[in-house]
């Protein structure tokens, strides 16, 4: 599990839908939980939400919600469906920048 993978999550309630995980890398192997961004179709074009695609992994037309940021038991990432590619740690950071008004 790495920093800009998108996973699909189980909640307790036996929802699955795809996340990304925002978490750094260097935090993941010591944490039990990671902070994950839930991924929706409903596309709006936010400075908050990151555009992923078939490219990505996911099967549609998403984008990550880092409005909705959640921390989870890792435990609840069942599988690996792709990652945000080559730039995902500058889209990362530029939408928790966003999130935070910096």
């Amino acid at each position: 599990m790495n920093q800009g993978e998108i996973w699909l999550m189980t909640s307790t309630g036996g929802k699955v839908r795809p996340v990304l995980v925002v978490t750094r890398n260097e935090a993941i192997d010591v944490l039990s939980t990671v902070v994950v961004a839930p991924l929706t179709t409903t596309i709006r074009d936010i400075p908050t939400r990151i555009p992923v695609g078939r490219h990505h992994g996911v099967d549609r037309d998403s984008v990550a919600s880092f409005d909705n940021l959640a921390a989870v038991p890792k435990a609840a990432l069942a599988r690996r469906l792709g990652d945000l590619g080559p730039d995902k740690r500058r889209r990362i950071c530029t939408a928790l920048s966003k999130l935070a008004d910096c």
